[in-house]
């Protein structure tokens, strides 16, 4: 069974919903990084998406933009990333791992290569979001082949007929992207969420998680309840990168303003 899999069937017999917070893999620096994302499941993370730095984000707002911006200039790379997971496997064999990123890094590491160098580092599943079902027949069947969940994404404009194409291959759990826009700019309502929740509960036996726009605990706290799961990444970002130098680098506050964030954000969704 998939630590995906393992984590949503725990929750769900706790009554309550994951929080998955986001990662900007080598943001400001590789250690920096590395050094989060071992304490963010103590923190309170049930899974971790970790972002793999993309010069050119379609999804993302100005927030993970500048984050990508950092880790590319502290030299990450799809591979570095990779690696970055492979050392926190070392510490850590439960918490599931989501990869999060664009297919042109993916299309010239090698689509088969990166499925089996995924795996070995401890990815869980992955989230590419610039290729629509009709466009992963070159990267589904090797994820399938190395036990990896290709996390599908739904929006509030996805009509239904859409839904069937999307949800038909979906494995691991289906990411709601709450808002039509990008990562960081605003939040939807209460309403809306339990809107899409129905549509979508009624089309797929898959949890679902909400994203986009999801800051604070609140937030945090009543989409947990009404989807499966909260995704929160610009907020947890916005505050760590608050306290870097004048030169963009991590400071003796960096972590632990992200990891506080963190907490608070894990005590709404389990109280």
């Amino acid at each position: 069974m998939s630590r995906i899999k393992t984590c949503f069937d725990r929750l769900k017999k706790e009554g309550r919903g994951a929080l998955l917070p986001y990662l900007e893999a080598f943001d400001p620096d590789r250690e920096t990084s590395l050094a989060l994302l071992r304490q963010m499941p103590e923190a309170g993370a049930d899974l971790i998406e970790v972002g793999v730095p993309f010069s050119d984000p379609s999804a993302d707002g100005p927030t993970i933009q500048l984050a990508a911006r950092r880790g590319l200039k502290a030299g990450a790379t799809l591979k570095g990333t990779l690696e970055l997971i492979r050392d926190f496997r070392k510490e850590n064999d439960h918490t599931p791992i989501i990869l999060m990123g664009y297919y042109n890094p993916i299309d010239s590491y090698g689509v088969e290569r990166f499925c089996k160098d995924a795996r070995s580092a401890g990815v869980d599943g992955l989230i590419v979001v610039d290729l629509p079902p009709e466009e992963s027949e070159e990267l589904a069947p090797h994820a399938r082949a190395e036990g990896l969940d290709m996390i599908t994404l739904t929006a509030p404009t996805t009509p239904d007929d859409r839904l069937k194409t999307i949800l038909r291959k979906a494995s691991g759990f289906v990411y709601h992207v709450s808002i039509t826009g990008i990562t960081g700019t605003r939040s939807a309502t209460e309403e809306q969420l339990k809107a899409a929740m129905t549509r979508l509960r009624a089309a797929t036996d898959l949890p679902v998680v909400a994203g986009f726009g999801i800051s604070t605990p609140e937030q945090a706290r009543a989409a947990s309840r009404i989807s499966d799961g909260a995704v929160v990444a610009s907020a947890i970002i916005k505050e760590m990168a608050a306290t870097y130098d004048e030169h963009g680098h991590a400071t003796a506050r960096s972590i632990p303003t992200a990891l506080e964030k963190i907490r608070s954000l894990a005590r709404a969704v389990r109280s």
